[in-house]
């Protein structure tokens, strides 16, 4: 509340706004929806009223979420009571913290609903949207670029990059006719350093390590490296070369297949798993970024009956190290164990992609060119 204050009472420099906890570090999107919530609530003094717009945020994050699942019909129907009521930080994050962070996922939600729908552009619109609130949706980018250049190629892919890149444009046009430089460095700075105190996740390093440009720099390449490798063995279906993904589809040989909704799902949730384990750092806040997407990366591989309770298993594990505060080595290398097992299953569960689901008769798709507009 108090850095969009600045904001409501005319201030346009974005270096100017900031709060007790600091400047103002978000790009535009999230000046105007917490102004939104400054007025509502009365300059912020209206705590139950924030809360109670922020649990009616959580049920409607939960409704997209099952629209998706339902869609994918991978996930055992019993594994959505733990999503709902068995994690304290989820509702923690929501109802109590009122964090940026589920604003940005409900959206990003929205978005993928949309893309299941073959709404594209409305799709890609939103995605900008929910960049614009937190950007850590731009850890989704990678897995949506690849899916924009399989079922469009690179040329019809460029109209809906431009969808994203005017609206951040648009959204940031007050404050980029101001000061320009201020906000683009603000609002979407990437080499912004991380407390170690809040670390959840690299906790067992040293400090002078964990804040060494080099261990940065290491975890970047690890994340290209990893977005390289799933994009080739295990997004690709095609046994052409990638390449062919510039193409327009119809010029392929042998044209692509449409998108199923699984293809769709596993690559952007994949996407977005690989950044959350490349990640800098990764405070308590940002365990919605992926607590709903954990299903469906533990499901989405065939799965005998005997193979669920290890699955429920690590769901409990990671939710422990999420609610360990301080973070310990024990939490924290336990987290990225059982990151790295997600992985493993992902990768050799995978050949090379998700099986394929006959879509039922309510839910298969019409003329896929008109909804494609």
């Amino acid at each position: 509340m108090q850095e969009v204050e600045g904001f409501a009472n005319g201030t346009l420099d974005y270096t100017q706004l900031k709060g007790d906890t600091g400047p103002l570090v978000y790009p535009a999107g999230f000046v105007y929806i917490f102004l939104g919530l400054y007025h509502a609530t009365g300059r912020g003094s209206n705590i139950r009223l924030a809360q109670y717009l922020f649990a009616a945020l959580y049920l409607l994050n939960l409704l997209l979420v099952f629209r998706i699942y339902c869609r994918t019909n991978k996930v055992p129907p019993y594994v959505f009571f733990f999503m709902c009521c068995a994690s304290y930080r989820i509702h923690s994050i929501f109802v109590l913290r009122l964090f940026n962070d589920p604003v940005a996922m409900a959206i990003l939600f929205l978005a993928i609903n949309l893309f299941l729908e073959e709404h594209w552009s409305w799709g890609c619109l939103l995605f900008s949207l929910a960049v614009s609130v937190k950007m850590n949706i731009l850890l989704f980018a990678p897995g949506l670029l690849f899916l924009l250049l399989q079922r469009f190629g690179l040329l019809g892919c460029i109209p809906k990059l431009c969808i994203c890149a005017l609206l951040q444009v648009v959204l940031g046009l007050p404050f980029l006719l101001v000061n320009p430089i201020g906000y683009l460095t603000r609002s979407f700075d990437l080499g912004r350093q991380f407390q170690f105190k809040w670390t959840v996740n690299w906790r067992f390093l040293p400090e002078e390590v964990f804040q060494n440009r080099a261990f940065h720099a290491a975890l970047l390449l690890a994340h290209l490296a990893g977005l390289g490798l799933f994009a080739l063995h295990r997004w690709h279906s095609s046994k052409e070369s990638i390449l062919t993904l510039l193409k327009d589809p119809p010029k392929r040989k042998p044209p692509s297949p449409p998108l199923t909704v699984n293809e769709i799902v596993f690559i952007l949730f994949s996407s977005n798993f690989l950044g959350i384990c490349c990640s800098r750092s990764l405070h308590y806040q940002f365990y919605v970024w992926y607590f709903h997407t954990l299903p469906y990366l533990l499901w989405c591989t065939p799965t005998t009956k005997l193979a669920h309770m290890p699955k429920v298993l690590l769901l409990g594990v990671i939710e422990l190290c999420w609610n360990t505060y301080p973070s310990t080595v024990c939490s924290s290398l336990s987290l990225h164990i059982c990151h790295g097992l997600i992985l493993l299953q992902l990768w050799y569960g995978m050949a090379p992609m998700p099986v394929s689901h006959t879509p039922t008769p309510s839910r298969k798709r019409t003329t896929t060119s008109k909804k494609a507009q």
